[in-house]
């Protein structure tokens, strides 16, 4: 007797049993899933523990066929089926509950790692550039132990598998290093944070803000506003500079005036410039010397800091800057030098 006559023998009163049966399982998990998710959100409103958020998002993440096969399941139970067919429910559910326990706990731990990093650093960047890679690498650990589990108790050689698994692993690793070699650069970037989302980096002749960090490749929106992709092995192999981490900023100017200045306000200018640097609250003088003769001017040379790391506020002060020397130049009658030459002619006989 085949298998389709043996599904047959039972009666058909017990097929439309198993069949409402099956259609009312389904119906009341699902009502009980929407009830429960509901009171849950309801409870994690109020309270302040992350125990009923937790709960509450897990569950959320019931796929409906889980509940199809359970019900299926259930509904089977009323009918005298072969040991075949039983088995291959069996499997069918199995499969299901260990597909579903995967999905549970990837939401659980990817809640967890979010609500962690965003309780712990307080919004800061860095969370951002850090979650990405810790939640793919976290998703892969969890699928690969589920499927391992779900095939073992379907009656698949695990052990044969890891073996031929490993084997095949080193093959893979040899002809995807460059794109392990970015995989391991990104896991850098979020153990070492060279740099973090927003900051704005240096690197060879690019410069921009980090928008993202992949697995694979970091964007930078550059300053002319084209994205620029970059490997991540790449990124690390270069020299990283990292504007957004200045606590100050270093600023040289250099003022030239004629050589016809009287000696007396050559001699005030360093003076003058030191007062009106000093009078900015956002900058610290740092020195002000005559510097040198050039060839058609004398020069005086200037450094001080500003207290900010941005640049809008460096260009502001050394805009005020700018305008008070003219200010006080032009109050003193000091002249400002520009390029000239002085030619001597000589008649000759």
């Amino acid at each position: 007797m085949n298998l389709t006559d043996q599904l047959l023998n039972n009666p058909l009163s017990d097929w439309v049993i198993a069949l409402g049966l099956t259609i009312f399982t389904y119906v009341f998990l699902r009502i009980a899933r929407r009830l429960i998710n509901r009171k849950l959100a309801k409870l994690a409103a109020k309270t302040d523990t992350r125990i009923d958020d937790l709960v509450s998002d897990v569950l959320a993440g019931t796929r409906s066929f889980f509940l199809i096969a359970v019900s299926a399941k259930v509904g089977s139970l009323v009918l005298d089926l072969p040991v075949s067919a039983t088995q291959i429910i069996g499997h069918i559910v199995v499969l299901a509950v260990f597909i579903q326990t995967g999905i549970w706990v990837a939401r659980g731990v990817s809640f967890i790692l979010t609500r962690s990093m965003r309780e712990g650093t307080g919004g800061d960047p860095a969370s951002v550039t850090m979650l990405t890679p810790m939640l793919f690498i976290t998703r892969l650990v969890v699928w690969a132990v589920i499927l391992l589990l779900a095939l073992d108790n379907v009656g698949v050689d695990v052990t044969a598998l890891i073996t031929g698994l490993g084997i095949g692993g080193i093959a893979v690793a040899l002809a995807l290093q460059t794109i392990l070699g970015d995989l391991f650069a990104s896991l850098a970037i979020v153990l070492d944070k060279p740099f973090v989302i927003g900051d704005f980096i240096t690197v060879a002749d690019f410069s921009g803000t980090i928008e993202h960090v992949g697995l694979k490749t970091t964007r930078v929106r550059s300053l002319t506003g084209e994205q620029i992709v970059i490997g991540n092995s790449d990124l690390l192999n270069s020299r990283i500079r990292n504007f957004k981490r200045m606590e100050e900023r270093r600023a040289l100017f250099v003022v030239g005036v004629t050589y016809q200045t009287p000696y007396e306000k050559l001699r005030r200018i360093p003076e003058m410039i030191k007062e009106i640097i000093v009078k900015d609250p956002v900058a610290r003088f740092d020195r002000c010397h005559f510097k040198e003769f050039a060839a058609s001017s004398l020069n005086f040379e200037t450094v001080y800091f500003v207290l900010a790391p941005d640049y809008i506020s460096y260009m502001e002060r050394q805009q005020a800057i700018n305008l008070e020397v003219y200010r006080r130049f032009e109050a003193e009658g000091i002249e400002f030098a520009y390029p000239t030459q002085t030619l001597y002619l000589e008649k000759g006989e």
